[in-house]
């Protein structure tokens, strides 16, 4: 079968691939392992975060994206050639289509460099389209209507907000804020609360385990290992979810200040029908217990998640691909 269009959810922490007629094929973490001699790959995806703060010093396992935005062009390209090629298969005689979703906030330089490192991994077209818009035609939200849809999707590195009527962006707003920054906060809590160090994966296990937006009636306990910053020893604690609720606090603030930064630019009829709808949250951090009530009784607007929140993204590049023509307003076309 030669399929020749493929949708890219390129995110700071997990890439998604997505397939016309067969669906997202690839879910895998954005992390290449490197050696430091000649800077080969070695592992990219689910293999590559297996060796995050194991590796000895002749490998590095990093993330190419910081923030929504390539931090290490070469190393984007590897992976981005990677899923390409594992998502197709070895032996291919067309060069795909490739749509990438990029956060709304992100520069031209920045847009070039993705565009750059896409048609470099091997792709014949390569067409960008902003988070936001995806995000929305993922979660079924029809945006081209004369009516306003609010849409806060929260990733790994960013969280992007937007209105959208008529299939285009009428204000946004997108935080460096995502799922990074709060497992980022909870080392710190750890570390300063009870003097120990754990790494970035057991944060982030720590967050989707028992991590709660709003402190819970019934914490979630969780036993958590690392090492004892006054010994130098392995040690465990019990970790709460109320803890978790009090460490990512600050991260959680700064989306509802850009939620609510949107609401203030956007017009009054807009507003009317984001009050009557509610707004859609989608991305990996929207999974996070009770962010949806957080935001809801913040802003005073109902919030919903989406169904398959992680995978709306993925798969709005999906339908975006399919229609090119009806998503052209919407779409930074390149060749």
């Amino acid at each position: 079968m030669f399929i020749k269009k493929i949708g890219i959810d390129l995110g700071t922490t997990y890439t998604l691939v997505y397939l016309p007629g067969r669906g997202i094929v690839i879910n895998e973490p954005s992390v290449v392992a490197l050696s430091v001699a000649d800077k080969k790959v070695l592992a990219v995806g689910d293999d590559a975060k297996e060796m995050i703060g194991r590796t000895p010093d002749t490998i590095i396992a990093a993330r190419p994206l910081k923030e929504g935005v390539i931090a290490d062009y070469k190393t984007t390209e590897a992976m981005i050639r990677y899923y390409i090629n594992k998502a197709l298969g070895g032996i291919r005689f067309f060069r795909p289509e490739v749509m990438v979703a990029v956060p709304a906030g992100i520069t031209s330089t920045e847009k070039r460099a993705v565009i750059d490192a896409t048609l470099s991994a091997g792709a014949k077209a390569a067409y960008i389209i902003k988070e936001p818009i995806a995000a929305a035609i993922g979660a079924n939200i029809p945006i081209g209507s004369a009516s306003g849809h609010m849409i806060v999707d929260m990733g790994g590195g960013t969280s992007e907000v937007a209105v959208i009527s008529l299939g285009g962006i009428v204000a946004n707003t997108s935080v460096r804020i995502g799922g990074n920054k709060l497992d980022y906060a909870i080392q710190e809590f750890t570390r300063r609360r009870y003097n120990l160090a754990i790494g970035e994966r057991t944060a982030e296990e720590v967050k989707i385990e028992i991590g709660s937006a709003m402190f819970l009636e019934q914490p979630l306990k969780k036993e958590v290992k690392g090492r004892d910053l006054v010994s130098g020893l392995p040690k465990s604690i019990e970790l709460t979810s109320d803890d978790i609720t009090e460490a990512i606090k600050n991260e959680l603030e700064g989306i509802v200040s850009a939620v609510k930064n949107v609401l203030h630019k956007t017009p009054p009829e807009l507003s009317a029908d984001v009050m009557d709808k509610g707004m859609v949250l989608s991305g990996g951090t929207a999974l996070l217990r009770n962010i949806d009530k957080l935001i809801s009784q913040a802003t005073g607007v109902p919030a919903y998640v989406a169904d398959d929140a992680l995978l709306c993204v993925a798969k709005g590049t999906g339908v975006a691909l399919d229609n090119l023509e009806a998503y052209k307003r919407s779409i930074l076309a390149t060749k």
